[in-house]
């Protein structure tokens, strides 16, 4: 895809972009244990976001105590108590593997019984998983093309099962046989797409209800491009642009850095194209290739509530519907949303 024609792409998504732009907090179940999170779950609805989402691993990026804490609790589990925790925002994953682990049959399962509990509250995100959340399950992890094609088939039945099709499929990968759903909630949960690439984001137009990606404009100029492009093709309306940040609040900067640095693994590009299980080496990985200062260019990292606010007007800009922002501030992740309730959403929203 040329530059110019990835251009458009973030163009056309502005022209689509609402007055106000919703603000979702994500954590991290990697980091932190499930009780942890549905606090930082309830925290996260009293700062005023707009949604609260999970991650969905079966390993973290790093050994556990080296050089953080880790927990991995199952995300599915762990809605059900956020939706009892919470009152009125919208709960799902950011996002749930669909390689291998989970049979599609099981995913929408549990997101029709999220939706079934929580009236107009629960949501879908997709993607393809990474080698350290397959392998453990008993998969020699597949080339990139495989995993498109895995991940293809997986969302075609479960975009036909929460439309309330009986399905039969026979795939490569994914098989169905009278397959349905017997507890259907009244609305339909809408499913996104994690896309890193082309390729995924053309799927992701031809299937989800909308893409997830991250907010770097180094590739998201391409992938919202496809995005569209995948949906023109399918004939149908394209829906929510999901872009995703990271950040980190301490009282001071360094501290700031110092408690997020575990997370550097997961901006190696080895840890989701290669078979790359052990969380050690994932880890030693992004010590290795990822400096200080190329983790702060990607990672919103301040004391300074306003650095917070510069930063993700910059992402934004690049045509979000959604903000998806996850928190790694480590111990102080609390306190964190509270910072941001008081002085980073009120700015955001002005």
């Amino acid at each position: 895809m040329g530059f110019l024609e990835s251009v458009r792409g973030v163009l056309w998504a502005r022209r689509r972009q609402p007055d106000d732009v919703s603000y979702w907090c994500a954590l991290g179940h990697e980091r932190f244990t499930p009780a942890e999170l549905v606090a930082q779950a309830v925290a996260a609805e009293e700062a005023g976001f707009d949604a609260v989402c999970c991650s969905d691993h079966t390993a973290p990026w790093w050994e556990p105590g080296n050089p953080a804490p880790a927990a991995c609790g199952n995300a599915w589990v762990w809605l059900g108590a956020v939706g009892q925790a919470t009152q009125r925002v919208p709960i799902g994953t950011a996002v749930t593997g669909i390689l291998h682990r989970y049979n599609p049959l099981i995913v929408a399962q549990q997101v029709a019984t999220l939706e079934a509990l929580y009236p107009g509250r629960a949501f879908l995100g997709v993607g393809s998983s990474e080698a350290m959340n397959e392998v453990p399950a008993g998969l020699d992890y597949p080339s990139r093309a495989e995993q498109l094609q895995r991940t293809e088939e997986a969302l075609t039945i479960v975009t036909r099962l929460l439309d309330g099709e009986t399905v039969d499929f026979d795939g490569d990968f994914f098989k169905a046989k009278r397959a349905r759903l017997y507890t259907v909630p009244a609305r339909r949960p809408p499913v996104y797409m994690s896309a890193f690439y082309e390729g995924a984001a053309e799927v992701a137009g031809k299937l989800a209800d909308g893409l997830w990606t991250l907010g770097d404009p180094r590739q998201a100029l391409g992938v919202v491009q496809a995005y569209r492009r995948g949906a023109e093709q399918a004939g149908r309306e394209p829906g929510e642009i999901i872009l995703q940040g990271v950040f980190s609040w301490a009282p001071d900067d360094d501290e700031a850095l110092e408690q997020c640095r575990e997370w550097k693994g997961t901006m190696v590009d080895e840890a989701y194209t290669e078979p790359i299980a052990e969380p050690a080496e994932i880890y030693r990985l992004g010590e290795e290739k990822v400096s200080d200062k190329e983790f702060q260019a990607e990672v919103i990292i301040s004391a300074d509530p306003d650095v917070h606010v510069k930063r993700i007007r910059t992402l934004q800009a690049l045509g979000a519907t959604s903000m998806a922002l996850m928190n790694v501030s480590g111990k102080h992740g609390v306190e964190a949303l509270k910072v941001y309730g008081e002085h980073v959403l009120p700015q955001l929203r002005e």
